[in-house]
């Protein structure tokens, strides 16, 4: 277990250097120039060598990465130019609400598709296998933006049941919260759910056709212990790893359901922050986006490790 754990983590910090030379890298190549763009309409020449010198935009971009690293590594992401805040600030402000967001999605996702998935494998080539691989059709070929203005539309504009946008913090009323995030959680969780049930699916035709699921049936077991004990049971071990990575692809993949629904997360965050080439911003919720990825990598590793037996001899 120690050594698995050495390995892996031999490959995140290398990992985490390159994401970081891309991240800024990539930042660099936005057209424009910063200072000009903070200095406001007058362009003051003044102002414009102020915020060179205060950004060390006059220095090589070696230079300036080597300031931006230093920083990171002592937990010091930048302050956002515009809102005159530190970024960390304003990703601890912003984290439990995409955090929710991601949460919930992951929940309808496992629970459509899971059920899903078992229910296709176990109904195989009937009226229930087809209709959940056309849910899962469904959920792949289904844009979010396109599916959130339709539920908008349908729930908000028509129906009147929910809010058609915003946002209400779950300790001032739960009741509003909810409400607020269901819709936003279910676009999301629709098309992951999707690639959960075909996952699912496959580990469950695969295990049901294995040797000891046989041997259960063959000593008079319901049908039902079966696939949830014996079936299921094993099923799951490539569909943890999945939920593990999905739930990190969430995090960072929230910006358009976010703009849609008006949802003040990380996704609004940084579509503001381009908008206003607030660059520090920028930077900073990317590498902290990249680096809870690699570490949901890591622990989806790590349960992996623990529950194939396979891999700890």
């Amino acid at each position: 277990m120690f050594k698995f754990l050495v390995q892996r983590l031999a490959t995140i910090i290398p990992t985490l250097f390159f994401v970081s030379i891309l991240i800024f890298g990539l930042q660099q190549l936005l057209p424009g120039d910063p200072a000009t763009a903070l200095a406001g309409e007058d362009h003051d020449p003044n102002v414009i060598a102020y915020l060179r010198a205060k950004f060390h935009l006059d220095e090589p971009v070696y230079m300036r990465y080597f300031y931006w690293a230093r920083g990171v590594l002592h937990g010091d992401l930048g302050e956002s130019v515009r809102i005159q805040k530190p970024v960390t600030d304003l990703i601890l402000e912003k984290l439990p609400v995409t955090v929710q967001l991601a949460s919930m999605a992951i929940v309808i996702a496992i629970v459509f598709g899971v059920s899903a998935g078992i229910l296709s494998a176990v109904k195989k080539d009937t009226a229930w296998d087809y209709a959940a691989n056309v849910f899962a059709l469904w959920g792949l070929s289904t844009p979010n933006f396109w599916l959130g203005i339709l539920l908008i539309m349908l729930f908000a504009v028509k129906l009147g049941w929910l809010p058609a946008s915003g946002y209400v913090s779950p300790f001032e009323d739960l009741k509003g919260n909810l409400a607020a995030m269901i819709m936003p959680a279910f676009v999301l969780g629709n098309s992951f759910a999707a690639v959960l049930m075909r996952h699912t699916r496959s580990a469950m035709l695969q295990v049901l056709s294995a040797d000891y699921v046989r041997t259960a049936r063959a000593k008079g077991l319901e049908e039902r212990v079966v696939v949830l004990k014996h079936a299921l049971r094993n099923a799951l071990v490539p569909v943890i790893t999945l939920g593990a990575l999905g739930f990190g692809e969430l995090l960072g993949g929230t910006v358009l359901t976010e703009t849609v629904f008006s949802i003040p997360g990380f996704g609004k965050l940084i579509v503001d922050a381009v908008f206003n080439r607030d660059y520090s911003v920028v930077q900073g919720v990317v590498l902290f986006t990249a680096t809870v990825y690699i570490t949901l990598n890591l622990l989806a590793d790590l349960a992996y490790f623990l529950v194939n037996p396979r891999m700890r001899g």
